[in-house]
């Protein structure tokens, strides 16, 4: 009785362990190990109390102890704080066991003539409920026997590509030699939401790898000649990421992240549709912008304007146009690439301004 009260025990003790998340490495073979100790240590315990009957020394009462202590402790962190699915399982289990166990020996000890026809009862009731269980669960419409296909979602072949004002940086030729420029802009500044292009116009191979955590935040991989690679910054966390390249570790280079700006503002006032001499057209007239930032016109006159990127009357060059823009309306472009940029109104082509972006 006495060992398998202890393996009852050890074995309990594990599976409680492996519940309780306890036993991350191998919780596996915690789960499978201990079950089969457990059981086994019912199995010897029966054995013990068929033979000898309930022993009441005080190791044995001890040893009860242990294992009610451990049942209950279990009890509670099951039903109340384990979330694993299992938990209904292993107790209905543990119970289907216990039950027949403990009518069994209390036949024994008691009413040893009731103890074989009860306890073909039990071993018929539980040959019939595994038959049951399995013959279920292959005609169910659940179906639990038979393995199921599960349907896994293939992922789309066609990368979704980053959509915003895009900043080149150049990993230049001849920067595998050290002391040579290796990054163009070596510190390049980008708002927060747009897209990084690093391209690799040298003979050799390069990559653009986080500096301080290996890569973790951003790793261009081996970028062969004349190949490229995106980054959108949208999740990146506004500061300074220093880069380094893995092949050559001397080309070193900075990314900062800011907050998005306030998009830069041009006013058309109001009597810019009369072609007077003083008068002002578009406030400012010329501005000066950096790469990525947003311009933002807004028609405070009382009549319909447009902005088209062109020289009036007709040369139109398609980079933006706001079409007719009735009183209090606004229009907003980003400027991704650096240029002078001229603009006119198409219904009042006196009406000229001009975007430098740097």
């Amino acid at each position: 009785m006495m060992p398998g009260m202890g393996l009852t025990s050890i074995g309990l003790a594990g599976v409680v362990i492996s519940y309780s998340n306890i036993a991350h490495t191998f919780i596996d073979g915690m789960h499978a190990l201990t079950g089969l100790t457990m059981f086994v240590g019912l199995i010897f315990l029966a054995a013990g109390i068929l033979d000898g009957g309930v022993s009441t020394s005080n190791r044995a009462k001890a040893t009860v102890l242990v294992i009610a202590s451990i049942s209950l402790g279990f009890g509670m962190f099951a039903f109340t704080m384990n979330t694993s699915a299992y938990t209904v399982t292993i107790a209905g289990i543990l119970m289907a066991v216990a039950f027949p166990a403990i009518i069994i020996a209390y036949l024994a000890m008691k009413h040893p003539q009731y103890l074989k026809p009860v306890g073909s009862i039990v071993g018929m009731a539980s040959a019939a409920g595994i038959i049951a269980w399995i013959a279920f669960g292959f005609v169910s419409p659940d179906q639990y026997m038979i393995p199921q296909e599960v349907e896994v979602e293939e992922p789309s072949a066609e990368e979704v590509a980053p959509t915003g004002p895009v900043t080149t940086i150049e990993m230049l030729e001849g920067s595998a030699e050290e002391g040579n420029p290796d990054y163009a802009p070596d510190a390049a500044v980008v708002q927060q939401g747009h897209v990084v292009e690093w391209v690799n116009v040298d003979s050799a191979a390069h990559t653009a790898t986080s500096s301080a955590d290996f890569g973790e935040t951003f790793d261009t991989g081996l970028l062969g000649p004349g190949e490229s690679f995106t980054l959108d910054t949208t999740n990146l966390e506004i500061g300074e990421y220093e880069y380094f390249c893995i092949v050559h570790p001397w080309m070193v280079a900075t990314l900062t992240i800011e907050g998005a700006k306030e998009p830069i503002k041009v006013v058309m006032p109001e009597g810019a549709a009369l072609p007077e001499e003083g008068q002002i057209y578009y406030d400012p007239e010329v501005i000066t912008v950096s790469v990525g930032d947003t311009v933002l016109w807004d028609n405070a006159d009382t009549t319909v304007h447009t902005v088209t990127s062109g020289v009036p009357p007709t040369d139109t060059t398609g980079v933006f146009d706001s079409e007719m823009m009735m009183a209090g309306d606004s229009f907003e472009f980003t400027f991704t690439e650096a240029g002078t940029y001229d603009y006119y109104c198409t219904f009042h082509p006196w009406m000229v301004g001009t975007v430098n972006v740097e």
